[in-house]
């Protein structure tokens, strides 16, 4: 999991960039000095924000102490140990204390959440007046597979990723929720909401093939039962790291990304609650 989302970094860093300096221009004429990453996994967002403002420290937090380990040595490498503080926390439970954040950034981790409005109005209590609040959340998986690929009938992906739909009904049932209006419920004022696209044809750059046989792993999982033999084998066959059929190998790969942002911005003189 790690590895996928140092990947899921790497590839799609332009959208990242893109909502890095979004953030960064609702946050001019800000003091940013403490930054809290919520459900940080590997850092890409606490990397992302840091060179942004320049006296913020970040606080990532993370239910896997494996994920912080892997951030504190990004860290090292990129000589920022200093300005990034790891907690170990489960989100769900009564949260720790932080001090007062100026901002808050939460990627694809409020979907994971029992009980996601309480934690909204948990970030609302942590940031300061006139505080920003960043959610980034995804739009479904990404796609990588011609449409005409499928044993006697085309359509694998979408029938992958169709049943995969199902399966996160079941388990993450906040998945693909619209955020605005429940960051409004938070007392968010609302700054602003916006689609991003990442698109990439082929020739695919090696990391983007790595990739997608990392999400198309992800995807196979828990597969059995709910896609025919037939597309089991074929999926199979493009995850695999030797053969003919691998995404590895390909040259008809294209990708297509799709998050959602919403950004939000606790009032000036409103207090938790009001």
């Amino acid at each position: 999991m790690a590895a996928m989302l140092d990947l899921d970094a790497e590839v799609l860093h332009t959208y990242l960039s893109e909502v890095t300096s979004w953030v960064a221009d609702l946050a001019d004429g800000m003091t940013v000095r403490r930054i809290l990453d919520l459900g940080s996994g590997t850092g890409k967002g606490t990397f992302a924000l840091l060179p942004h403002f320049k006296d913020a420290e970040a606080i990532a937090v993370d239910s896997s102490p494996h994920m912080l380990r892997h951030l504190r040595d990004k860290a090292r490498e990129r000589g920022v140990t200093d300005r990034v503080r790891t907690v170990e926390a489960d989100l769900d439970a009564a949260w720790p204390d932080f001090g007062e954040v100026d901002l808050v950034w939460a990627s694809a981790s409020l979907h994971h959440m029992a009980d996601p409005d309480r934690a909204l109005r948990d970030m609302f209590a942590a940031l300061r007046p006139g505080g920003l609040l960043a959610v980034i959340e995804l739009e479904g998986v990404p796609r990588f597979l011609p449409d005409d690929l499928g044993v006697g009938r085309p359509g694998l992906e979408a029938r992958c990723q169709a049943a995969m739909a199902h399966q996160r009904a079941e388990t993450m049932p906040h998945m693909g929720a619209d955020w605005g209006p429940r960051l409004a419920d938070a007392g968010f004022v609302i700054e602003g909401e916006r689609p991003f696209t990442v698109e990439l044809t082929s020739p695919f750059p090696e990391p983007a093939r790595r990739y997608a046989q990392m999400v198309l792993r992800r995807t196979r999982t828990g597969l059995d039962g709910r896609l025919s033999a037939d597309d089991l084998s074929v999926l199979d066959a493009l995850i695999d790291d030797d053969g003919p059929q691998s995404v590895l190998r390909r040259n008809d790969l294209t990708m297509r990304a799709e998050r959602m942002v919403w950004m939000g911005r606790r009032p000036e003189g409103r207090g938790a609650g009001e």
